[in-house]
């Protein structure tokens, strides 16, 4: 660390005196030139002769002049930049070491100096907005993995468990089926959830990119819904439909599949026995809505907020139902086929997902070849 101080001094000290070279050099044109112009000024236009005494006596004081100016020029450049530049770089360098070390609560206060619209400022400004945003992508990165460590611990102890129920030997044949039902079912929802991580990465990073044809997509809604049909007829909910003929539209049919999957997956998740799930397709314009409407337990505005953001659940009491990242992946394929997705919700009467997409040209009057 010595060592290290005295490099750094001795690096100040050439910086200085290499400062201090360049004004005097300046200088000393300057002046240089100054003086024989005014000599030359005086002997031709007033007549004055100068003896070469005096000549020697003129050249030792502008010498004088000139190592005065060099140095004062130098103080004053030194004093300069350890307040408007060492500062400020020093107080840098500093928010940056926090950030290395993973504070990224760091902020850096502005100088305000006379050139800080177009100095250290505005790199202070760009500092503390990437401060910002680290400190933001560091939080979805724990919350991230919490949330994942947690919703892979869940299906893992409920296989334990059964798993060592199962070796009991006293089971019935019935509570073996069972259990093993029951252990099908969370490895299941285990292979979803590694799924599911896995899309929505591609989907960040855009390593997916949509494949666009021209389809109909009130014949694609159909088909998805009749996916849940077991689903629906099992809690005796009732399906009602009102999709608008020959709407067609040029995206890509897989990911808008996915899209209508999750959504219908979840209407009918928190959609109670004999509730009623309504799936409607209409146009405005150049727009296609479409929308899902459930009479399920509803959501509250503040979780309408976070709806669409990972892993997270605003009714916990279906969480072994998901795993929080249905709707992130919707989000994220609407965003990414240049549609709009919202939600309305009223807690205990329903809520309704609208998407709007928009239509392929004439779509209204041509039908898919």
């Amino acid at each position: 660390m010595n060592r290290e101080n005295v490099v750094r001094h001795q690096k100040r000290v050439l910086a200085a005196i290499r400062r201090y070279v360049i004004f005097f050099l300046l200088i000393a044109f300057v002046i240089s030139c100054c003086m024989l112009l005014f000599l030359h000024t005086m002997q031709t236009s007033v007549g004055i002769t100068f003896t070469e005494k005096g000549i020697r006596t003129a050249a030792i004081l502008t010498m004088g002049n000139v190592l005065f100016l060099s140095f004062l020029c130098t103080v004053i450049d030194v004093v300069r930049r350890r307040f408007m530049v060492e500062r400020p770089v020093r107080r840098i360098i500093q928010g940056a070491e926090k950030i290395m070390q993973g504070d990224f609560s760091v902020r850096i206060k502005p100088f305000h100096s006379i050139d800080s619209d177009g100095g250290f400022d505005v790199i202070i400004d760009y500092f503390n907005r990437m401060a910002e945003e680290l400190s933001g992508v560091e939080t979805l990165r724990t919350d991230f993995i919490a949330n994942v460590s947690h919703e892979l611990k869940t299906p893992l102890a409920v296989m334990q468990n059964y798993g060592t129920m199962l070796q009991s030997p006293n089971l019935t044949e019935a509570q073996r089926i069972e259990y093993a039902k029951a252990i099908t079912g969370q490895s299941r929802r285990l292979a979803d959830l590694i799924t599911n991580i896995l899309k929505l990465n591609r989907l960040e990073n855009q390593q997916i990119y949509p494949s666009v044809k021209r389809y109909n997509l009130g014949e694609q809604l159909a088909e998805c819904l009749l996916r849940f049909e077991s689903t629906w007829e099992k809690k005796s909910i009732d399906i009602e439909t009102d999709i608008e003929e020959e709407v067609f539209v040029e995206s890509d049919d897989e990911l808008l599949s996915l899209v209508w999957s999750n959504l219908f997956s979840n209407a009918l998740k928190f959609t109670e026995a004999h509730g009623t799930v309504s799936v409607t397709l209409k146009t405005e314009g150049d727009i296609a809505i479409v929308k899902v409407t459930d009479t399920g337990c509803g959501i509250s505005k503040e979780t309408g907020k976070h709806i669409f953001e990972k892993f997270y659940q605003g009714d916990t009491s279906h969480a072994a139902q998901g795993n929080g990242l249905g709707l992130a992946l919707v989000k994220r394929v609407v965003d990414i086929v240049g549609g709009e997705i919202s939600v309305e919700s009223e807690v205990g009467k329903g809520s309704t997902f609208t998407v709007k997409i928009r239509r392929a040209a004439n779509g209204d009057i041509q039908k898919d070849s």
